[in-house]
This record gives structure tokens, C-alpha cells and sequence, in this order.
């Protein structure tokens, strides 16, 4: 399919879509709609009616997707959906018994469930038959000898390699808490996170590889476990180093050695896969803990399971025996959407190290890889390269890219389509860490346009509010919200009660209550409405462009700007790898300052000429308003670590004010480039 004319100078919607599914009628999507027909629950031409009967429905909708997507219950119960008095207070199947791991190994035979490549060398493929040994051998030293049971916090500062995921089923098949961080955390960043939840166990690694350099973990972990209060057991894999030396780190014990006493433990092994509560406490995940430390989120067994469930089989397509990559580290949530792929009998395809785009499109081939999901970042770098992994790879298996992270601009859109592959589906989804799922996502029954995420997640509510709370058309822009109870609504924050701080779980039987944190974060700015924090505006065609974070948003002259506005048009000009942009304040308004990372072609310096051309890129592709006051040039361009720019770390630093938590970030040594700029004084 060719792309079209653009509609608008904005980088709005193509006539044309970029793509449209050849056979929708065979996705999976298709048959969930006969199922409900066949339900009597009407008929659904499209995915904009079936939406629509989702949010409509939720208990008819609810119960349909558990009993397609075939969750695994001892007893799912009568209740479907209990409204509360707020919508975070409403409980869906308050009466099942189920366990999250049991659904994700409801496989048993000698099929691949896991293919592991790493940068540092070396490929591992586990069956499903062995995964089950392994998260049972697991479970019976943790249960065992460690004494996890339900509500028991188990940390991994680990790589994306099998271990952390075979650690993460045996944690949910006792009833445990996991919760992960990446290696490249630093020992504030970890402690930050872990430390809050008090965890009984901690797995490490050793050291790992990265762009092609070592980097040693043992001095940090011993610093780490030195500061979380309640670790019982501190367990290093070797990953690096075949047979590390962990006499250096009190009290560490080797991996296969943790195992091995596990095994002999007194007692014998507890019961696996004990069937609890839907909201039975699963996963604390964690915001980017740029503005602070960051909040632990706290989610639920069931709701994670079912809204993973509903993405991946209905908006994904995904099908038993697909092999489903992420390039994801173990510290964002994408690593936990990841790991749910194996409910829906999926390989899961794991990848540790950098994200060199040669190196993932070999890995596609060698795999068959059908699924592969990135970062936007990552998909504008590789177009930057002038790679066309078209013409230097077959991708005969590939069927959908997914790209999160940041808004891809409508260049990535058709870079995908004129030089990765013409016949896939490109789904660009968004959502967040805060509720470990998509807001908004794919369509493989519909067409692809330029720069749009396609439709409103199945279930979900979800609206663009102006500042007043009220709806807005197509084409406004505004907060993007979520008016109704979702599933995988967060339990809350831990450690956010009213009237104090525990430390503990409630009851693990009912999980966590959301506390005045938890409120403040998502229903502060409309009263009852779930507010995500971007801002985005409906296209005609039903679809979605999201401009950036509110809190990031520009302010010139008291007209509101998304950073993705100006970012969309930097695609166009070559010198430019990356840029980030802020608002400074400026003698009683806002200016807009651009900064730009220049390629090595352009040999570094930013002429007049090429400033010239940034601005009117940008006035003829967005608007004048949208000119930036200043344009400069720096080496590095500071990011989360999971790639996310960080606009309000580099706005503190501009306006001399301290930033709360460079633990955050991957390269906060960028950040001193932007401090006492002379360019700025004036």
C-alpha cells in the first residue's frame, strides 16, 4: 500500500492509509465478534461498534473475552463487574479463584516457549516442558526454604534473560510479589524502587554487556543489599562471568546453590499454583522517578492476565506457536506485557543488550520472529541510518511491528512501509507503567493511516477532555482520559494510606486500597476520570495522535503545543538525530527552546543556514507559533532508561533548578550541557 498526500501542514492523518488488511476476516478480532453474535449480543461490522458495545457492556463484554481467550479458573463466579462509589473503587470477578502463572504455562510439551539471544553471545531455546520443571524448582526454594507465600515481595535486578522470567512465574505461582529493575540502575535507583517494598529475596546478576562493554555488578549489589531492611536472601546468576567471585557481597549466595538448598529444605515443596483472588497483588512496577521517587505501582494477578490477554489476542493477533519479541529491558513494563504473550501460547523471543538494528532484523530472520515490538525511538534511529531492512532481510514471517514509547511521527509511519515491509501491521499502541497496558492500540481488521494510533482500547472508555472536562471534536486537542473501570487499574501505590504509613500489604486477600497518592495522581485534575497525563486529539478517521506529556507541553503566548508537534517535523531534516525541546520562561511568558543532537555528516555545527532551515521546517509543517525562540546544539540527548526523553529534567536544569532524581536517567552526565547556557540568558 503507498502512502498519501498529507492532509495538513501539521503532520495530521494521510488520506490514503499506509496499509489495509488483506484477509480480516481470519484475525482473531473476527471470530471474538462471532462469538458474541453467536452470544445473541448483537453484530459488529467494525472495531468502532464492538468498542462501543465494550464500554456500553462491561459485564457482557468481560465475560466474553475471559471465556475466549480461555483463562484458566479454579471458579470464575457469578459477579462479572461490582461498580464502587468511584470508578477506581469498581471490582471485576470478585468471586474467582485463579493463578497468573498457571495461565501463562498452561503448555507442557517439548515446543519451544522461550529463544534467548544475548549481545555478549550465545543462544538458548527452553520447551515448555522445561520451563514447567524450572519454575517448579524455583517455587519449591522459594516457597521452601525462603518461606515466600502470598504477599512476599521478590526483587530481580536482572537482564531480559530466561531466569528473570522463570523467577517472575515462580514468584506469581506461590502467590508472591515480583517486581524488576534493569542492571544499568545504579545502586540509588535500585534501592529507591526495591527499597520501598521491602523485599525478601533479591536476584542479581553478576555483570552484563552492553554496545560492546562489560559492566560489573557485584560492588553495586553489595551496596544495594547493604541498604534494604528485611533481605533474607541475596542470589547472584552467573551471566557474565561463568563463576564469579561473590565472597566480596555479604551473605550472597550463587544461583544453582540457592536451588540446590532449596531442595533439601525441610517441609517439602508448597503447593504451586494455589488459586487466589483476581486482585491478588502481582507486580509493583515503577514511574520514571524523574520528579521524585518514583511511585510504586501496584497491580493485580487477574487484571493483568485478562487486559494482556484481550491486547495481545484481539489487537495483536497473536496466535499459538507466533514468536513474539520486545526489545524491552526487565525495568519497563513492556517486559511484563512481554512475558504475558506465553497465555496466548506464544514463543517468546528475549533479547540483552544494545538495540543495533542489523542485529534485531538478523534476529527476526533467524527466529521467525512474527511479532516484533520497539520503541519509536528506535524505528526514527534506524530511519536515520538510511537502513532498509527490506532489501537486506526477508521478514517472511513478520506480520506486526508495535512501536510505544513516544508518539512515532507519520516519517516513521512510512519509513516502516517504503523500507521495512509494505505487508504488515503497524501498530503504534500507547498506555503507561500506570495501568501496564494500552489505552490506546492497533486494529488489524482496519486500515493504517500516517501518525495515527488506531482505535480506543476494547473496554475502555477513553476521551480527549478540554480544561473544563469537557469532551473534545476531532482534531482539539486535550487530556486524553478514561471515564470508566478498566481491569488492570492499578490496586494503588504501596505505602499510601490515609492516616500513615505500614510498610505492609492489606491483607493479601483483598490487595492494596487506593491511597491519597494514588488519587492525586489520576483523578485530581477531573474528579472521577482517570487522567493519563498526555495530550493527545481524535482524527477523523477515528484514530488517535498523542502530542507528548501535558506536563511537558509548551505555553507560548498561552497556546498549548505538544513537544510531538515539533518533533514530527525535525524527521524531515536529515542533520538532526535527535532533539528535545522545552519551554523557558521569559520575561512574563514562555519561549520555546530547541535542542538538537547533530549527525556526524553534518559535521557537528549548527549553521545558520541549517538553524534556517529547522525553523522553517518547522513553521511550514506545524505552525509559526510552534518556531522555537532558539535553536542549539548539544552531543547527547538525555533519556529515561527506558528511552523516554526527559523534557522536565532538561527544563530544571535550564531554570537552575535541581533535578530530584538522576537516578532515573541513563546518561544524566548530558545533563550538564544544558546548564548556565549564555545563549539562554537573553
Amino acid at each position: 500500500m503507498g502512502s498519501g498526500s498529507s492532509q495538513n501542514a501539521a503532520g495530521g492523518a494521510r488520506d490514503v492509509p499506509l496499509w489495509s488488511p488483506e484477509a480480516p476476516e481470519e484475525t482473531n478480532l473476527r471470530a471474538f465478534c462471532a462469538a458474541l453474535e453467536k452470544a445473541d449480543h448483537g453484530s459488529f461490522g467494525d472495531y468502532t461498534e464492538l468498542h462501543a458495545f465494550s464500554v456500553a457492556n462491561p459485564e457482557a463484554f468481560w465475560s466474553a473475552a475471559w471465556d475466549f481467550c480461555e483463562v484458566i479458573a479454579e471458579t470464575r463466579g457469578e459477579r462479572v463487574f461490582e461498580p464502587g462509589a468511584e470508578i477506581y473503587d469498581g471490582r471485576f470477578f470478585p468471586d474467582a479463584r485463579l493463578n497468573f502463572a498457571a495461565n501463562l504455562l498452561r503448555r507442557h510439551d517439548d515446543a519451544p516457549a522461550i529463544i534467548f539471544n544475548g549481545e555478549a553471545g550465545g543462544r538458548r531455546e527452553l520447551s515448555w516442558a522445561q520451563l514447567q520443571s524450572d519454575v517448579r524448582r524455583i517455587a519449591g526454594t522459594l516457597g521452601g526454604g525462603a518461606g515466600i507465600g502470598p504477599g512476599d515481595r521478590v526483587t530481580a535486578w536482572l537482564p531480559n534473560i530466561p531466569e528473570t522470567c522463570e523467577l517472575m512465574l515462580a514468584t506469581a505461582a506461590l502467590g508472591g510479589v515480583f517486581s524488576s529493575c534493569s542492571p544499568d540502575f545504579g545502586a540509588n535507583g535500585v534501592v529507591d524502587r526495591f527499597g520501598q517494598i521491602r523485599p525478601r529475596v533479591l536476584v542479581a546478576v553478576d555483570g552484563y554487556r552492553y554496545g560492546g562493554k562489560d559492566f560489573d555488578c557485584l560492588e553495586r549489589l553489595a551496596d544495594v543489599a547493604s541498604r534494604l531492611p528485611g533481605l533474607e536472601h541475596l542470589v547472584v546468576i552467573p551471566f557474565l562471568d561463568p563463576s564469579p567471585d561473590v565472597g566480596g557481597v555479604p551473605g550472597a549466595v550463587l544461583w544453582e546453590d540457592f536451588l540446590a538448598s532449596g531442595s533439601s529444605a525441610a517441609g517439602g515443596a508448597p503447593p504451586l499454583f494455589t488459586p487466589l483472588p483476581f486482585d491478588q497483588p502481582l507486580y509493583v512496577l515503577y514511574s520514571s522517578g524523574t520528579t521524585g521517587v518514583p511511585k510504586s505501582i501496584v497491580h493485580r494477578a487477574g487484571g493483568v492476565l485478562l487486559k494482556h490477554l484481550v491486547e495481545h489476542r484481539l489487537n495483536c493477533d497473536v496466535r499459538p506457536g507466533d514468536r513474539v519479541f520486545y526489545f524491552t529491558t526487565a525495568g519497563w513494563m513492556m517486559w511484563n506485557w512481554l512475558m504475558s504473550a506465553l497465555a496466548s501460547e506464544a514463543t517468546l523471543v528475549l533479547y540483552d543488550g544494545a538495540p543495533d538494528p542489523v542485529r534485531l532484523f538478523d534476529l527476526t530472520d533467524a527466529e521467525g520472529i512474527t511479532l516484533f515490538g520497539t520503541a519509536a525511538g528506535f524505528i526514527e534511529a534506524t530511519s536515520k541510518r538510511g537502513l532498509s531492512p527490506r532489501r537486506t532481510h526477508r521478514l517472511d514471517t513478520l506480520r506486526t511491528i508495535t512501536s510505544t514509547g513516544s508518539p512515532l511521527s507519520p516519517e516513521g509511519f512510512e519509513y516502516v512501509y517504503g523500507e521495512v515491509k509494505p505487508d504488515l501491521h503497524l501498530a503504534s499502541i500507547s498506555g503507561g507503567t500506570d495501568l501496564c497496558g494500552c489505552l490506546v492500540n492497533g486494529d488489524p481488521t482496519a486500515p493504517v493511516h500516517t501518525g495515527e494510533i488506531q482505535r480506543p482500547a476494547l473496554g475502555l472508555d477513553i476521551d480527549v477532555f478540554d480544561d473544563h472536562g469537557r469532551p473534545c471534536p476531532p482534531g482539539t486537542q486535550g487530556e486524553l482520559v478514561c471515564t470508566n473501570s478498566f481491569p488492570s487499574m492499578p490496586l494503588g501505590f504501596w505505602n499510601d494510606r490515609d492516616g500513615g504509613e505500614t510498610g505492609e500489604l492489606a491483607d493479601p486477600a483483598l490487595g492494596i486500597r487506593p491511597g491519597p497518592r494514588y488519587r492525586r495522581a489520576y483523578y485530581e485534575r477531573f474528579p472521577g476520570i482517570w487522567h493519563q497525563g498526555d495530550y493527545a486529539r481524535w482524527t477523523p478517521n477515528g484514530g488517535m495522535v498523542i502530542a507528548g506529556r501535558s506536563d511537558a507541553t509548551l505555553n507560548p503566548g498561552g497556546v498549548r503545543i505538544g513537544t510531538a508537534e515539533i518533533y514530527r517535523c525535525l524527521e524531515a531534516v536529515p542533520e538532526v538525530l535527535e532533539a528535545i525541546v522545552i519551554g523557558q520562561p521569559y520575561r512574563g511568558d514562555t519561549r520555546i527552546v530547541l535542542f538538537v543532537r547533530l549527525s556526524a555528516d553534518s559535521g557537528g555545527a549548527l549553521t545558520e543556514e541549517l538553524t534556517g532551515r529547522i525553523r522553517d521546517r518547522i513553521r511550514r509543517g506545524a505552525s509559526p507559533r510552534h518556531v522555537p525562540a532558539r535553536v542549539l546544539a548539544v552531543d547527547d540527548i538525555p533519556r529515561t532508561r527506558s528511552g523516554k526523553l526527559t523534557e522536565l529534567a532538561v527544563r530544571d536544569v535550564v531554570c537552575g533548578r535541581p533535578v530530584n532524581n538522576t537516578e532515573a536517567i541513563a546518561n544524566p552526565e548530558a545533563l550538564e550541557q544544558f546548564r548556565d547556557r549564555p545563549e539562554l540568558a537573553s
